[in-house]
């Protein structure tokens, strides 16, 4: 169970903001699912802080039973600071956090487990929310992440269940401590970037027969060598997510042909934070298509759809977390709660609608 949790609590994870690409007046044509007074990474900010359980948290269901997931209220804090809003649930959820047997649940206890993805994970949205990440929920996370480090640069899992470290993690935790005074390690840097494959993309795990690029790895790996410092490795990953960008704008995840809104929140956030501007627009753009406007259900307003398929209550929240971070194109390594607002945006549709 605590690896099938790992699995997920990464995966779900992924400034430049919009207003300074297109006119507040421009945007809100271009989102006709949105009242012009709430920006669309806003307003699907909103509706993602008023699923949350209790108002703190979120969980996942597994064969009827209910487990804490950290790693999805991670990316909903997240989306809270690159939309700038929910400002007030970002905080509860950051409390719920640091609750003792949720960081050990989601961490490791340190000792026998200690799982490096999740730990960057987690430092990243604690730096996020300016909160001392030396000292959050008991765990210094900076000492704790780069104890994982191994010599070769891999930051890996320390776990009877296995080391299900990967490029996500690996990039993470580049992006996290980057933002630390110490930096980010330079064999980490170089670690992830001897793992990019020929044509510019990244794999989701270190050490494959064949090397594949995965477009979600390709996007964090991507911001991760831009902030560290590596524009010639992070250029080329771009190029690799600009050529598989589909003809709705949208990307599809590795072996689909399906643009999805999880893939290309992390996709479109890479492209714009780094200046893409042509391939990160077209994304944003597939990213309003998939948001539920007032003509929906006003209980799924604001969300963003996985798919064309529509709305499906199943994946809403993890497709919409990660879409405001590519609605919103504010890059991770420079995301900060700050000056956030506090309230949750809510559409301000018409009487007469539905």
């Amino acid at each position: 169970m605590p690896a099938l949790r790992r699995s997920l609590g990464l995966l779900a994870t992924p400034a430049l903001a919009l207003a300074t690409v297109l006119p507040a007046a421009t945007a809100a044509q271009a989102a006709p699912t949105s009242a012009a007074t709430v920006r669309p990474d806003a307003a699907a900010a909103g509706w993602l802080a008023r699923q949350l359980v209790d108002g703190d948290h979120f969980e996942a269901v597994l064969d009827g039973a209910h487990y804490p997931d950290q790693g999805l209220t991670v990316d909903a804090v997240l989306a809270f600071a690159a939309s700038h809003s929910s400002d007030r649930a970002a905080a509860k959820a950051t409390t719920w956090l640091a609750k003792p047997e949720i960081i050990t649940g989601y961490l490791g206890d340190g000792t026998t487990e200690a799982y490096a993805g999740a730990t960057a994970k987690l430092l990243l949205a604690v730096e996020v929310r300016g909160e001392n990440p030396a000292a959050f929920g008991g765990v210094d996370l900076p000492a704790r992440l780069r104890s994982l480090q191994t010599p070769n640069g891999r930051f890996s899992d320390r776990s009877q269940w296995g080391d299900y470290s990967n490029v996500f993690g690996q990039s993470l935790a580049l992006i996290a401590l980057q933002r630390t005074h110490a930096g980010a390690p330079a064999a980490a840097v170089d670690f992830l970037a001897s793992a990019q494959c020929a044509d510019g993309g990244f794999p989701i795990s270190f050490g494959q027969a064949t090397c594949t690029g995965d477009p979600d790895a390709t996007a964090l790996a991507v911001q991760a060598l831009a902030a560290a410092g590596r524009p010639a490795e992070a250029a080329a990953g771009l190029g690799r997510l600009t050529a598989h960008q589909n003809a709705d704008g949208g990307f599809a995840a590795a072996g689909a042909t399906t643009s999805n809104a999880n893939t290309t929140g992390l996709a479109t956030e890479a492209l714009l934070s780094t200046g893409r501007l042509g391939a990160g627009l077209k994304g944003w753009s597939s990213l309003v298509k998939l948001q539920q406007g007032c003509a929906a259900d006003p209980a799924v307003r604001g969300a963003v759809a996985y798919d064309a398929n529509g709305f499906n209550a199943g994946n809403g929240a993890r497709a919409t977390a990660q879409a405001v971070l590519g609605l919103a194109g504010t890059p991770l390594a420079t995301l900060t709660a700050h000056g956030a607002r506090p309230a949750a945006p809510v559409l301000a549709c018409p009487a007469t609608t539905r």
